[in-house]
């Protein structure tokens, strides 16, 4: 089990830790709705340094990053991010990341924790371009500063001018006394924000520098449990609940991030997908009867015929009710279709709604 460079800090903190992509985090500290909460309406601060980071140097850097992702990565002009998968040859997703251009021929991924390895391997293997790829996974921290207050409460601690940075761009400076921390306006928890980078010899310095700063604000450290009920609140994906190497971008609603004026890792057949149109999708779904639906829940009709299952689910702190993402065909896809979800073999009335379940 690896530990992050403020595992110990967590864990002075009384904070609950379990194992998660082969790291030691912390699942909650005060509990999953009063953390939720205070990212939902003040600043919270998630230790989220399991990621992994990769850098892509060199005059083909562009090229193979082209090559292996979905989105159109030419469009990214320097201190900007996308957001962008990686498609394997059989239709599915081998993960979802995070695309930022450093510079010309310079530029970062962002990847999941349990995909580390996994992804490392998929782009060297398409590596034919003499492309220079470092993994700093395991020398960088980063910690998600989240929540409505968050630009002001950590303002004090750098001129960058965080009020004002675009969604989905980034500069790199100075951050409470830090030099080269990478700043990003991005997140996972709809509810604003930053995500920064720095190394870890740093972590504990910037973890207190950043609760300095945030204490008049109420800012409080949030655990991976209200991270997965903010991001399911707002239709995100999640690598390997809602999205793995058996889904299809376009089954997953991620149509946006596939373009096709490029050639890709199998884009020629997730373009005849596309003009043929998908079996099934996935859809955000709200129980109408009271239960919790949870990963793995069979979907099924009113006859009783089970029809997909669900992917991720939770009770809303939020909303008050119970919801879910799951796939479902696609004639069931539209909202208020009805489906129902089983649960203890009881079967639940649910309708299909639009996302994001959670509108600011």
């Amino acid at each position: 089990m690896k530990n992050t460079a403020l595992t110990h800090v967590h864990e002075s903190l009384g904070a609950k830790m379990v194992p998660f992509a082969g790291f030691n985090m912390p699942v909650q500290y005060e509990g999953v709705n009063i953390e939720h909460e205070t990212v939902r309406n003040g600043v919270g601060v998630f230790d989220v340094s399991h990621m992994g980071e990769f850098f892509l140097k060199g005059e083909n850097a562009l090229a193979l990053i082209q090559k292996v992702t979905s989105n159109d990565a030419s469009k990214l002009v320097d201190g900007k991010a996308q957001y962008s998968c990686l498609p394997n040859n059989e239709g599915g997703i081998v993960d979802d990341l995070i695309v930022y251009k450093v510079a010309d021929n310079h530029y970062m991924l962002v990847v999941n924790a349990s995909n580390i390895e996994k992804d490392w391997n998929w782009i060297s293997s398409h590596n034919d371009l003499g492309v220079e790829m470092i993994n700093n996974s395991d020398d960088y921290s980063l910690l998600a500063i989240q929540g409505p207050k968050a630009a002001e409460a950590m303002q004090s601690l750098t001129s960058i001018d965080l009020i004002n940075m675009p969604y989905y761009s980034f500069q790199i400076g100075e951050f409470a006394g830090v030099k080269d921390v990478i700043v990003s306006a991005t997140g996972y928890t709809g509810s604003g924000g930053f995500e920064i980078y720095f190394k870890n010899e740093d972590a504990e310095l910037i973890w207190n520098k950043v609760f300095e700063a945030g204490a008049s604000f109420g800012i409080k450290p949030i655990g991976l449990a209200a991270r997965d009920t903010l991001r399911l609140e707002m239709g995100f994906c999640l690598y390997g609940n809602d999205i793995n190497d058996t889904t299809s971008p376009l089954e997953a609603g991620l149509g946006w991030i596939t373009k096709f004026d490029k050639e890709f890792t199998n884009s020629a057949n997730l373009k005849k997908q596309k003009e043929e149109g998908v079996n099934r999708k996935l859809v955000g779904f709200e129980l109408l009867e009271r239960g919790i639906p949870r990963h793995d829940y069979e979907i099924v009709d009113a006859n009783g015929n089970v029809i997909g299952i669900v992917t991720s689910g939770t009770q809303s702190p939020s909303l008050g009710k119970a919801i879910g993402l799951g796939y479902v065909p696609t004639a069931l896809s539209t909202p208020d279709s009805e489906i129902y979800i089983r649960i203890r073999n009881k079967d639940l009335k649910a309708k299909v709604v639009k996302l994001p379940f959670y509108k600011k």
